[in-house]
């Protein structure tokens, strides 16, 4: 049976169960789970990662957790009772492992293993805290390690920041929101800016010293020197080196580390240099020989210098590299450093060895115990401290130091009969009072023990040596009285002895005799001279006589007088026991001197701070016996001594020692009666200050006011404790006096002079610090009055000086953090006070800082829940004084602009942070009550509508991101809290106060759009936390959006009619609301919509205004990323809703009112589906044609359907954005020739809009005319460009702005010029289909034709299509996809090549036109593709295929043409075909017979640089003509069979006659080129096609060509060579050709048109090798001749869509992609016969070779558009032009064979929709003739041999035998630009009669 557990409640899972049994949970290792029954071993609960399932699990799989219960019973909460470290280091840990992983995936490697180590790092520490081992402070250690690491985690994954203290996460339910606040600033601080450390330290680590010729051993002597001083400011760090310049003691680190200590702020500067003094120990001379002297001296050797700026930049100087200098003369060598430092260059120079000292520096920042902690393994491997000279800045009480620096500075000696000067050596030694040599208390330096004696370096041939040695004499206190130091003096002999010869000496006692010590300074000592065996052991024979020089001047010892030489020291002692100062013993030694007393309390303030420091508690007994003494007559005396003594305790150098003086009053003090002096003389200064002229000494009195009290209490204390408390009447009444007095000094107004305001400050901000003392004596209630008394006596004028403002308000903020302050009793009894200084001075919004720090502390003390009477009393004063002047100034700062400065920003931020805190603590804690008295309070309505409006706001502001740093979510959350609560209170104002008749707008505009931008706020998005954190989210505070949304309802309910006034305003704002993805949230506010609706419908009969609003908002919310699909199909969910609502349907409107608002949500869902695409395409990074397929769909969807100019207009410049991006230039220039066109040339002023200025409507589209030709320019669509230059053009010239007009001719003419010269490549284009319902609405079952890339082939163009759609499946196959494809829940993409059909063959046709104008229209302006698939109908015949091969043409009609606003577009129309054999053979042939012309006629010109293409096209022709290519044709069409089957192909039969004919007369001529061009080696195969040709001839059955030229005569593109009726064939040679000078033969431009997919230079094609193509020439003549005798490649199908041109060339295996194709090359194959693959459709335009591209160029549009027209552009997505710049791109058939053989690698025709195949020459010229108004008569009608050839197509041609004669004229002219143009215009116009398209929207650009 189950029973519900009643310990037994949570539990951590130790092994992984899976649910196999019925009911059972699965649980992963590391769950936790709470449990809620047990029965036989198993228990019934649920994990807490997903509460909402519950189900069985083993009890042994769970690991049970000591945990407390809240709420028992259905709701009840665990929680378990560990460490709160431990908790939050699991749930941490939880959170971190699934986005460590998400780290991985996004490949941020660095922070993932950072992660990973600080991780196993908290793992360790967490198992060290549970073992529970650990001692209290390792304990707290750890969790510092941890809470940092945490800490650091939380930031680098943007968590948010855990407020916390003493490292225990902390409850923000639990503690004061100001305290809070606090938490967090102090965390966030501390993350952003790491507090400078007062104390610095340098470690220093010698290496060695780099140098070429040691040999000597080396003493190294570092030290700090401050330049701007020129004084040394560090002891000395001393190290010795062997001769191998490394240290000599390695295994002793601090032997060769030391740690330079205590450096203060001031001395990282850049004038505070580390000097290193090298010192040789050998030789006198360097260069000595080794047996010359066997003493060693010391000898100066180098100096190096670094300045400590070189380490301010933080990072550790690893082995740096000091140059060591030498100075240029040895006795300048006291001053090298200083020289090297100020660069004195002549007096120093390297050393002659060129050595390199190395050395490893580091600073280190932070007091010295904590680099102890931090730097411990220095510390432990040995380190020695380097301290600075003389005490630190700071002295610490207990120090014990008794250290006398000596410097050796210099000396004076005599020749001494010598006629060199001396080589002087210093030897010091310290002999204690009894004659002996103190042993180990001379220090050279720290790293080096301390020696018994030290001797100086030696300085050759020097009288006058300066030494600037510096040594510390650590000699202690018991031994300093009667020592002294002695100074011998050596001559160091350089000969072979290097005897060191005694000649003199000089001593210094350390004490004098009246027990100072040696004072500090430069000594000039006497040098007594003595013989070279003296023996100076007996010191008391020396120790009479005079000293020093200055000891002379009272005595008349000649003889010493007379001496020259003297030794002068530098002293300087550091001492906590010793003085120099005789002052101070005589103070000391009152007792002795009586009389003295007076004169030695002057003093006092004369002595040294340091000195009195060192004797404190001797100076203060000495004080207060000497008050005990005569208190009449020293009284002021020792009162202001004590008072120098307390202020000097002020100073930060001796802050420390105030716990010295504490100790003293709490232990030694024993003046029991001092208390009567000290308020008397107090009370005295106090009544002077008003009358007193100089204030000074009383501000130092005042000043010393704390610890005069604490000497009162005291004293007073000891005085009862003595007496038993007597007196105690009269002690209060002094004191209340003392206060009575003070309070007439404070209530005083300065009167011009400011030294009593400066008195006044100088009392107050002691002040506070009395109150502990006062309540040692008296009852809490009596200090709280006489303080609110003395505070309340300050004067309230707030002009007064503003330093006693600040200082007042200070003394306000010490009263508050005070103790007296904390106690409830006293606390109100102070609370008025306190309050009313802080009113004004928010008032006047003075020291905010102050005032905020004061508030936040008032807050701190009143907790959260705190129901006590006293608090709800606090709160009420608070509430009336303070609720509304902190609006105001919460207001006021915020509307402030932000500082500049970084450290002025920060502040700023504070004070608002610590306001909003304020304020935020006080709203928490008001109660009903409270707030029904603060409404109450208002007089008027008047003054509550500011109210309301001011707190509006004030929350609004609170609300702003920026309010607190990002990672505060905690604080974000507790603000929400009280503000939805404060909002639920003042929403029954608003109802009760601002409805019906005194509705007032503004009010209740303020309330909704706060409501609606706090449901909005980024931190209440519950979707975006990770579960855990949503989890402790909704536990603590519920879903807060939901709640809000619940209070707009309710509030727009109670609206009514005035509902009317927030429509449409409000529809923005709720339909944010709505887009939030909380299910609740949106049941709750979509209903206000289908109000807003019916109020609007009821209003003006219908809601405009609703749905314009509605798009508005939706598409820049979306814009911003937010909504969703389910939002779309709740939004269609109002539909229904109007059902819940039947009042509301029964109103007269009813049927209308529906179905207007059904459709208005059917559009709205439309929007959305594009607005979603358009989101979520645009997240993506790179541009893509996603992106710009998708704001393509969304424009349109503005113009056409929405009418929305101005979002139409956005989305215009979006789109041109994203192909500027991608460098889609032509199709920017199409994009803003969308916008050029709405605009007119007018004057009208335009208003600012996106990046445009202020400006005219004629200045715009100037600008954008500009712009767009420089985008043709760029997108090397010249021919678009010209036209546009053209208007502009013409606007300049009406305007006669001739300056304009020049440049624009000038860059028309730079157009013209750019399409003769300037290569530029045509694009390949390919079909695509996007099938499936996973597709992006815009492409979802829908085909486009895209226009590729430069270069871009078919393989390229399919990875880019699927890199852009990853998850999409590749079709292979060309077939239509069935209706399972269409509705598949995937992607797939169906790709292949098409053939564009260029819309006009005027320019493709004329003659005389170079290529590079005709290659523009062939890919320009295309509206129609094609693509071919050939099959077999019927029984095919094996011995000929042709009579059964068919065409299956597919005909793509684009809803727009391409190029135009997008790379691709939709496929609007499409059209299948089949065309017979015998239509296919036609096409085949005239293919063939145009690539012969055009390579004949490029020979003939030559623009062909060899003959082999030609060679080759002859070959392939002729070959398989000879061996039965044409031949198959006959057997297949002239036989009788077929004519007799077929009698409606009569006249194709003819025609196709003809084209053989034609071939065969084309071939000839061809061949009398060939023969003129031929090189030498080529003869034979000259000769041979020769041969051949007359076998093929024979084969036609021609015998005479005169009589086949009267059929079918030549044709040449450029109209030449003309051949008449009648001519001979002797006008077909070479030379004949030349006759007809005004038109050269065959004019086709040199350079040659270079498609994209196969670049190929020249003719494609050079010497053997046809470019591009994989095969030789041998090889394509065996293979043309094999598939001539099999009809040749010819008849095969041409259209495989999965190749790009080179591919189509030569592909000798079947195409997967066209299963149809590849089953058919299969059967052929297996008949034996060798085929080409199909290929796509790439037509062989009749005007170009088919093969090698020519350079893409202009048309005749181009060449001369009409001006203002604009008709060839495809300005807009919804207006489709037929006629422009239009042509078309051919790729030539896989090898040079007959026409036959170029099907199936070759498109067939390239002709437009209707086919033209012959050209106008051959029209005028042929058998029979052609009206030119068909031809041209409509340019979109379905394709050849459709069901409608015979109606469409133009007539077919007569029988040979009915042909009517040609006359022999020339062809007509072309016609002139202008009329090409016009005709051009006329046959745009008629197509855009023959298929109706969408007409433009009017004109209309609202102020654009």
């Amino acid at each position: 049976m189950w029973i519900p557990t009643e310990h037994e409640k949570y539990g951590v899972v130790i092994a992984s169960f899976r649910a196999t049994v019925p009911y059972g949970l699965s649980l992963e290792i590391g769950d936790t789970v709470q449990i809620l029954e047990k029965c036989d071993g198993w228990y019934r609960g649920f994990a807490l990662k997903n509460p909402n399932i519950k189900g069985i699990f083993p009890s042994s799989y769970i690991h049970l957790k000591n945990a407390c219960v809240k709420n028992k019973g259905q709701f009840e909460m665990v929680i378990p009772t560990e460490d709160s470290v431990i908790t939050e280091m699991t749930s941490t840990l939880r959170d971190w492992g699934t986005m460590w992983k998400q780290l991985y995936v996004r490949n941020e490697g660095d922070l993932f293993h950072r992660l990973w180590h600080i991780m196993n790092e908290i793992l360790d520490l967490r198992r060290q805290v549970l073992v529970g081992h650990l001692t209290h402070d390792r304990m707290k250690d750890v969790k510092r390690h941890i809470t940092a690491r945490l800490d650091w985690g939380n930031e680098q994954l943007g968590l948010d920041l855990v407020p916390r203290k003493e490292y225990a996460m902390v409850d923000p339910e639990d503690i004061s929101i100001t305290e809070l606040y606090r938490l967090m600033e102090h965390r966030h601080r501390k993350k952003d800016t790491p507090v400078q450390a007062s104390s610095h330290h340098l470690f220093v680590q010698m290496k060695s010293l780099m140098c070429s010729n040691l040999g000597e051993e080396l003493e190294v002597i570092f030290s700090l020197f401050d330049s701007k001083e020129n004084r040394p400011i560090s002891e000395r760090f001393f190290l010795r080196l062997n001769r191998n310049g490394l240290p000599k003691s390695p295994e002793k680190p601090e032997r060769h580390c030391s740690l330079f200590v205590d450096l203060g702020s001031s001395e990282l500067r850049k004038d505070i240099y580390i000097t290193v003094h090298i010192i040789r120990i050998g030789r006198m001379g360097a260069g000595e020989k080794k047996n010359a002297c066997s003493v060693q001296y010391r000898r100066p050797f180098g100096c190096a210098v670094l300045s400590i700026a070189d380490l301010l930049t933080g990072e550790t100087k690893d082995d740096l590299i000091l140059k060591v200098y030498m100075c240029n003369t040895e006795s300048e060598w006291y001053q090298i450093h200083e020289n090297i430092i100020k660069k004195l260059n002549a007096r120093y120079n390297l050393t002659g060895s060129n050595a390199g000292l190395a050395v490893s520096l580091q600073l280190l920042h932070g007091d010295i115990e904590q680099i102890r902690r931090e730097y411990s393994s220095v510390f432990t491997h040995g380190v020695s401290i380097t301290r600075k000279l003389g005490f630190s800045n700071i002295i610490m009480p207990g120090e014990m130091r008794n250290d006398l620096y000596i410097t050796i500075e210099r000396g004076e000696f005599e020749k001494g009969g010598k006629s060199v000067a001396r080589n002087v050596e210093v030897t010091m030694y310290i002999i204690d009072s009894n004659g002996q040599n103190l042993k180990d208390f001379i220090s050279f330096g720290s790293g080096e023990p301390p020696a018994n004696e030290f001797h100086s370096f030696v300085l050759y041939h020097n009288n006058s040596p300066r030494w600037s040695e510096l040594l510390k004499l650590p000699i202690p206190v018991d031994k300093f009285r009667g020592s002294h130091i002695r100074f011998e003096f050596r001559h160091c002999s350089t000969k072979e002895k290097g005897e060191k010869k005694l000649f003199g000496f000089s001593f210094v006692p350390l004490m004098q005799e009246d027990g100072r010590t040696l004072p500090d300074g430069t000594h000039e000592l006497i040098v007594h001279k003595c013989e070279e065996n003296t023996n100076l052991q007996d010191s008391s024979r020396y120790l009479r006589l005079p000293f020093s020089k200055v000891s002379l001047l009272g005595t008349n010892n000649q003889a010493i007088k007379a001496t020259k030489e003297s030794f002068w020291i530098t002293s300087f002692l550091c001492s906590t026991k010793l003085t120099q100062n005789g002052d101070m013993l005589d103070l000391l030694k009152w007792r002795t001197h009586p009389d003295k007393i007076t004169g030695c309390l002057s003093k006092i303030k004369e002595i040294d701070g340091s000195e009195i420091v060192k004797f404190l508690q001797d100076t203060l007994d000495t004080l207060f016996g000497i008050l005990d003494e005569n208190s009449q007559k020293y009284g002021s005396k020792v009162f202001d001594s004590l008072v120098h003594i307390i202020n000097l305790l002020q100073d930060s150098k001796f802050h420390h020692f105030k716990p010295v003086m504490d100790t003293y009053i709490e232990s030694h003090f024993a003046g029991a009666l001092a208390y009567r002096d000290l308020i008397k003389v107090l009370k005295w200064y106090v009544d002077r200050i008003t009358e007193a002229e100089r204030q000074e000494h009383i501000q130092e009195v005042l000043k010393a006011q704390e610890y005069i009290f604490k000497y009162i209490v005291q004293s007073r204390r000891l005085f009862s404790l003595a007496t038993g408390g007597q007196n105690e009447e009269e002690f209060r009444c002094c004191i209340q006096e003392l206060l009575m007095s003070v309070r007439f000094f404070l209530s005083q107004e300065s009167k011009g002079s400011g030294a009593l305001s400066q008195s006044q400050a100088v009392f107050l901000s002691s002040f506070p610090a009395v109150y502990s003392e006062l309540l040692k004596l008296f009852d809490v209630r009596e200090v709280a009055n006489l303080v609110h008394d003395t505070l309340g006596s300050l004067p309230t004028i707030m002009h007064v000086d503003d330093s006693l403002q600040a200082v007042k308000l200070q003394c306000i903020g010490k009263t508050v953090e005070s103790q007296l302050y904390t106690n409830p009793d006293s606390r109100y009894i102070l609370l008025p006070v306190v309050l009313h200084h802080l009113h004004m001075h928010l008032q006047e919004q003075k020291d905010l800082i102050m005032c905020a720090r004061i508030l936040s502390n008032i807050f701190c003390l009143i907790k959260k829940n705190s129901s006590e009477k006293s608090v709800l009393e606090e709160i009420d004063v608070i509430v009336t004084s303070l609720l509304d002047i902190l609006l105001r100034t919460i207001l006021e700062i915020t509307s402030r602009p932000q500082p500049s400065g970084s450290a002025m920003r920060l502040q700023f931020q504070d004070v608002t942070g610590e306001f909003v805190a304020c304020l935020l603590s006080l709203l928490r804690q008001m109660t009903d009550r409270h707030y029904q008295q603060l409404l109450d309070g208002f007089s008027t309505k008047e003054e509550l509508r500011d109210f309301l409006l001011q707190i509006f706001t004030v929350f609004r502001i609170l609300i702003r991101p920026e309010m607190f740093p990002k990672d505060w979510t905690v604080m974000r959350l507790v603000a929400n809290n009280v503000i939805i609560t404060t909002v639920l209170y003042l929403s029954d104002a608003l109802r009760k106060n601002f409805l019906n008749e005194n509705f007032d707008y503004k009010i209740w505009d303020s309330y909704f759009y706060l409501a609606v931008i706090f449901i909005n706020q980024l931190c209440l998005q519950l979707e975006m936390f990770t579960p855990s954190k949503k989890k402790k989210v909704l536990e603590k505070y519920g879903d807060m959006r939901v709640t809000m949304g619940c209070e707009i309802f309710s509030m727009w309910q109670n609206l009514g009619e005035h509902k009317l006034h927030f429509i449409p305003a409000l529809i923005g704002p709720f339909l944010e609301v709505t887009l939030i993805p909380q299910p609740d949230l949106r049941n709750v506010m979509i209903p206000i919509f289908h109000d807003m609706m019916d109020w609007e419908q009821r209003r003006s009969g219908n809601f405009k205004q609703v749905e314009a609003k509605l798009i508005d908002k939706l598409d820049s919310l979306m814009s911003e990323g937010k909504g969703d699909e389910t939002y779309r199909e709740l939004f269609n969910s109002i539909i229904p809703l109007f059902g819940p609502y039947p009042s509301l349907l029964k109103k007269i409107e009813r049927e209308t009112w529906r179905e207007s608002g059904v459709s208005l949500i059917a559009t709205v869902t439309r929007l959305m589906e594009r607005l979603l695409d358009y989101r979520d395409c645009m997240k993506m990074g790179e541009v893509d044609g996603k992106k710009i397929g998708c704001t393509v769909s969304l424009l349109n969807f503005y113009k056409t359907e929405l009418n929305k100019e101005e979002m139409y207009i956005r989305y215009i410049h979006k789109l041109y954005d994203l192909h500027l991006k991608a460098q889609n230039f032509t199709e920017a220039a199409y994009t803003l020739l969308l916008y050029d066109e709405l605009l007119e040339w007018s004057d009208r002023p335009l208003r600012e809009f996106l990046t445009y200025p202020m400006q005219t409507e004629w200045q715009r589209k100037e600008y954008l005319h500009l712009t767009i030709i420089q985008n043709f320019d760029r997108g090397k669509c010249w021919e678009n460009g010209i036209i546009l230059c053209r208007k502009i053009a013409e606007q300049y010239e009406s305007y006669y702005d001739y300056r304009n007009l020049s440049k624009m001719r000038m860059m028309e003419a730079s157009l013209y010029d750019k399409i003769m010269d300037q290569q530029r490549l045509e694009p390949e284009f390919f079909r695509v289909g996007f099938y499936g319902k996973k597709f992006p609405f815009f492409l979802r079952n829908k085909e486009f034709v895209c226009r590729g890339h430069d270069y871009e082939r078919l393989e390229a163009f399919q990875q880019r299509m699927l890199n852009e759609f990853p998850h999409a499946i590749a079709m292979q196959h060309a077939n239509q996809p069935d209706e399972t494809i269409f509705q598949a829940e995937a992607q797939y993409l169906q790709i292949y090549a098409v053939t564009p059909i260029p819309e006009s063959q005027e320019v493709l046709q004329r003659e005389g036109i170079p290529d590079n104008i005709k290659s523009f229209y062939k890919v320009n302006h295309i509206w129609r593709f094609r693509y071919d698939r050939p099959f077999h109908k019927g029984t095919k015949d094996k011995e000929n295929e042709f009579k059964s091969l068919w065409v299956e043409r597919t005909s793509l009609i684009l809803v727009q043409s391409l190029p135009g606003i997008s790379r691709w577009f939709e496929v609007e129309k499409r059209e299948v075909v089949e065309m017979s054999p015998l239509e296919n053979a036609i096409e085949v042939l005239e293919n063939k017979n145009q690539q012969l012309k055009t390579l004949i006629s490029q020979c003939q010109t030559r623009q062909m640089q060899n003959i082999n293409p030609l060679t080759m096209c002859l070959n392939g022709v002729i070959d398989a003509a000879v061996n039965g290519g044409v031949s198959r044709y006959q057997e297949a069409f002239f036989v009788k069979e077929y004519i007799l089957n077929h009698p409606e192909d009569g006249e194709k039969i003819t025609r196709l006659r003809e084209l053989m004919l034609e071939q065969a007369q084309i071939l000839e001529f061809g061949l009398a080129v060939h023969e003129k061009f031929v090189p030498q080696d080529m003869r034979p195969l000259h000769k041979k096609l020769v041969d051949q040709f007359f076998v093929m001839k024979s084969s036609l059955g021609i015998q005479e060509f005169s009589a086949c030229i009267q059929a079918s005569p030549v044709h040449f593109p450029n109209g030449s060579p003309r051949v008449c009726r009648n001519s001979a064939p002797a006008s077909m040679s070479p030379d004949g050709a030349r006759v007809i000078p005004r038109r050269s033969p065959l004019s086709y431009p040199a350079v040659n048109r270079y498609s994209s997919s196969s670049l190929s230079s020249q003719a494609s094609a050079e010497v053997s090798n046809i470019t591009g193509q994989s095969e030789s020439s041998d090889e394509v003549f065996n293979m043309q001749r094999m598939l001539f005798n099999h009809i040749g490649d010819g008849p095969l199908p041409r259209s495989d869509p999965n190749l790009s041109a080179p591919d189509k060339a030569v592909n000798p295996t079947p195409s997967s992609w066209s299963l149809d194709s590849g089953k058919e090359a299969k059967n052929m194959l297996d008949s034996g016969k060798l085929i080409s693959p199909p290929v796509p459709p790439r037509p062989t335009q009749t005007a170009s070779p088919a093969r090698h591209g020519t350079s893409v160029s202009p048309s005749p549009a181009g060449r001369s558009p009409m001006k203002g027209s604009m008709q060839s552009f495809t300005p807009s997505p919804v207006e489709y032009h037929s006629s422009g710049l239009i042509s078309n791109s051919p790729v030539l058939s896989g090898s040079y064979s007959s026409g036959i053989s170029s099907l199936s690698r070759c498109s067939t025709s390239e002709t437009s929709g209707f086919e033209n195949p012959v050209n106008e020459q051959t029209v005028s010229m042929s058998t029979y003739s052609v009206p030119e108004e068909p031809v041209r008569k409509e340019s979109k009608t379905p394709p050849p041999y459709s069901v409608y050839e015979r109606t469409l197509r133009r007539p077919a041609p007569l029988p040979h035998s009915l042909s009517i004669p040609v006359t022999s004229e020339p062809p007509a002219l072309p016609p002139k630009p202008l009329l090409a143009r016009s005709t051009n215009l006329e046959n745009g116009s008629r197509r855009t009669e023959q298929v109706p398209r969408p007409r433009p929207l009017p004109r209309k650009v609202s102020q654009l």
